[in-house]
């Protein structure tokens, strides 16, 4: 059964072009497109996406708002940004509505796959220089709750890298990192992920 997926994007060449290459695979398939947001909240319980392709600037209602009720009504769809912005407050502001990760519009065919691919798998796809923006647009406190590791493991899982990826780059299981997360969810007294980042960056722990 392929994946349903849900278009949000005023560009109608683009969006066309995203579903014509998405309906190309074996895996997913385009079962709605629409050029704002308040009709893809309309229909949603009907097209029961299980991801969400979604541009920030839309007439209307905005993308970053759109996520937010999206991930309200509906925690289990994923939203992944399409977006132009190379800018660490758009993006970081995505992030903590809910979005899993993003995708520039001049994504190739493969890149737009590669990026559906991993959020299926329960990663989170980021460009490098998106990711390497919002890292360094954090400056961690002097004093700091968190351990320089409970730190790390924050920062990478908010550079877009799912448990695994910054297990393998932190050379420790998988395990290992969700002992850090539940520590850091402890200390920072937050049930998500999107809330201990906003939080840490809140409070420039991060």
């Amino acid at each position: 059964m392929k994946q349903p997926i849900v278009i949000v994007e005023d560009n109608i060449p683009l969006s066309k072009g995203f579903t014509s290459h998405i309906n190309k695979t074996e895996k997913y398939k385009v079962v709605g497109i629409y050029d704002n947001c308040e009709d893809a909240l309309a229909n949603l319980k009907s097209d029961k996406p299980r991801i969400v392709l979604m541009d920030i600037e839309l007439p209307g209602m905005n993308g970053v708002d759109g996520t937010k009720k999206i991930k309200a009504q509906f925690p289990d769809i994923d939203i992944l940004i399409v977006t132009v912005y190379e800018n660490s407050d758009t993006v970081f502001n995505a992030l903590c509505a809910g979005a899993s990760g993003y995708l520039t519009k001049n994504a190739t065919s493969s890149q737009l796959i590669s990026a559906l691919d991993e959020v299926l798998d329960g990663g989170a796809p980021m460009s490098i220089h998106i990711a390497k923006m919002v890292v360094q647009s954090f400056q961690k406190a002097p004093e700091s709750i968190l351990s320089d590791r409970e730190t790390e493991v924050l920062s990478l899982l908010a550079s877009g890298k799912s448990y695994k990826s910054v297990a393998d780059t932190m050379f420790i299981s998988i395990n290992t990192i969700r002992f850090h997360v539940k520590n850091i969810y402890d200390k920072l007294q937050v049930c998500t992920r999107e809330e201990a980042i906003k939080k840490a960056n809140d409070q420039r722990l991060i």
